[in-house]
């Protein structure tokens, strides 16, 4: 079973300015996306609010940390046909208490927050339907891994092997696997290893989403890279 972790709400709050970002990673995942959706550590709900836009008919926000107040905030404001659930806790003290069993279980940016990320895979695979999707997008390297990361609360950066065989280890079948945005390791690496710093500004990710995103996705729609400073993982039961 996973362990309760804290996590570090205000350091993390910058990513909600990374629009095109999520904008991408919702794209490489729509195609799994089934209609009653669990999305976990879901933050201040700038991921859920494009989940929003995807139509499901249950969406459950599962978020452990003091941003769950802000999560139901803004969700509530959204009209929306879902039946949309609010979980102020960790997956595994969730996963028995769920209206509908899940088609689509998300980590984006949270599976390198869980110590027990093994033990946290397996009780996905347990909770979800047949043939339904873990959809996991986490932080790449080890090697990138500095201060910000241990400031955060990550316990590991991942290769995209060591990701895979997790997930077959929990009993999953690996369909998608993919090193993401393979230009964000250079200023990544001077700001963080170099540089050594531990803070992420807002205005740096709204600069990076605006100008650097958009090419690199376009780069990364033809061309296949060998390393990234994140990994795209689709795993099915």
């Amino acid at each position: 079973m996973s362990k309760k972790v804290v996590y570090v709400g205000k350091d993390l709050e910058a990513m909600s300015f990374a629009v095109n970002y999520h904008k991408w990673i919702l794209e490489e995942f729509r195609p799994f996306l089934g209609k009653k959706l669990v999305e976990v550590g879901a933050g201040t709900g700038s991921f859920s609010e494009m989940l929003i836009g995807e139509k499901p008919e249950n969406l459950a926000l599962v978020e452990p940390s003091e941003m769950f107040k802000f999560l139901e905030q803004n969700i509530s404001q959204f009209e929306t046909s879902a039946s949309v659930n609010y979980y102020n806790s960790i997956f595994s003290e969730t996963a028995d208490k769920l209206n509908e069993t899940p088609d689509t279980i998300i980590y984006v940016n949270v599976l390198e927050h869980i110590e027990d990320d093994r033990g946290e895979l397996e009780k996905v695979y347990e909770t979800l339907e047949p043939g339904g999707h873990c959809l996991i997008f986490v932080p790449a390297f080890m090697s990138l891994y500095g201060a910000f990361d241990a400031k955060v609360g990550h316990f590991r950066r991942y290769t995209k092997n060591e990701l895979e065989e997790k997930g077959k280890s929990a009993g999953f079948k690996v369909v998608k696997s993919k090193y993401f945005d393979f230009v964000g390791i250079f200023p990544w690496y001077i700001k963080y290893k170099l540089l050594k710093s531990d803070s992420l500004e807002s205005g740096a990710v709204t600069a990076y989403d605006k100008f650097a995103v958009p090419l690199t996705k376009q780069f990364e729609r033809f061309l296949k890279f060998p390393a990234g400073k994140n990994i795209l993982t689709v795993l099915q039961k």
